[in-house]
């Protein structure tokens, strides 16, 4: 049987991450009492000698309440903000972002999808471009616009999106010299950080302040590099670029894993690619590659992703599957925080 708890009720609990708690049956609290108010119907439930949520986290922190899937509702610390980078243009970038994006809202994910590349590609995939304001060049003015106003919703079920244009190009100049430019993203995130599940950042093919700002508010970062020759060749600047923001601004970012994109297994190039990349990044390889798929390239012409384009297509079948691995390493790096602040 369930814990329930009244919305404004008071919650004297400590949910350790992972830790037994064998007096649940008689409805002892675990751990040590904290007063927690509880800001919406929360029930946890016992699993093999756990408390866990009925969407299957297990309960973890101190001081604030974690997902619930009884009742849909989450705190924003289970956000999963993943900015999508690489300084190379050319690597399958944009088409990761649109099309995991959409299986993650597929799989009942709500999510946000966030264009901050002044080519504005992925908001072409969406939306004609003409009629769009405000935009993400909007979050980074003197007086800027509320996140809320500037995303809207698609037409896909679950999917929502913060549309670009060509004006971010602008802002290396603009924001030069401003002491807070790096988090001008963060602090317009954190509004609506409760409403998404998964926020995927498609960030330009630069390491200039947008993809600074987008690694300082992420939680996570997704590499995407190309079965090519030279592949491997500038992600040293990204990786250290990831290791400063790490250093001060943000040290809660991990990155989540490298994919490899445009796969062509016909090619001696692609599968020596694959080797070399494997061998330098070694587990943090997703085990998802992402072929080439003439599929994939034509979805965003019709303003579709590939999974109402061509939802039987190699492409979509691999991003369903990349979109899984995704889900996973977040379930298990947040297991995994959870447990350590608990400890």
């Amino acid at each position: 049987m369930p814990l329930a708890h009244a919305p404004g009720s008071v919650v004297a609990t400590k949910f350790p991450g992972a830790t037994r708690v064998p007096s649940l049956a008689q409805g002892s609290p675990p751990g040590r009492n904290l007063p927690i108010t509880c800001i919406f119907p929360l029930r946890f439930h016992r699993k093999g000698g756990y408390i866990v949520t009925t969407c299957g986290i297990a309960a973890a922190g101190e001081g604030h309440i974690l997902a619930c899937g009884c009742c849909g509702e989450r705190g924003p610390s289970l956000t999963c903000v993943l900015s999508v980078a690489n300084q190379k243009g050319g690597v399958g970038k944009t088409t990761t972002c649109i099309n995991l994006a959409a299986a993650l809202a597929l799989k009942k994910k709500k999510t946000l999808l966030i264009d901050l590349d002044p080519q504005a590609n992925a908001t072409i995939a969406f939306f004609d471009h003409d009629d769009l304001q405000p935009t993400m060049f909007d979050v980074f003015t003197e007086h800027p616009a509320e996140m809320a106003k500037i995303v809207r919703p698609t037409k896909d079920e679950n999917l929502f999106m913060a549309p670009s244009r060509l004006a971010l190009a602008r802002l290396e100049q603009q924001l030069a010299g401003q002491f807070d430019a790096p988090f001008k993203l963060k602090d317009a995130l954190s509004s609506v950080l409760k409403e998404f599940e998964f926020i995927i950042v498609d960030t330009p093919p630069a390491l200039g302040i947008l993809t600074v700002n987008a690694l300082v508010a992420s939680t996570h970062l997704l590499v995407p590099i190309q079965a090519a020759y030279f592949a491997i060749e500038g992600t040293d600047d990204l990786l250290e670029t990831y290791s400063r923001i790490r250093a001060r601004p943000n040290p809660d970012l991990k990155v989540l894993g490298v994919v490899i994109t445009l796969f062509d297994k016909r090619t001696n190039i692609s599968r020596d690619t694959h080797e070399q990349i494997r061998a330098t990044f070694g587990d943090a390889l997703f085990r998802t590659k992402i072929s080439k798929n003439v599929r994939l390239e034509e979805s965003p012409a019709y303003k579709e992703t590939v999974f109402t384009y061509a939802p039987k297509c190699s492409g979509a079948e691999e991003y369903r599957k990349l979109a899984q691995e995704v889900l996973q390493r977040v379930q298990e790096d947040r297991v995994a925080r959870h447990s350590q602040d608990a400890a």
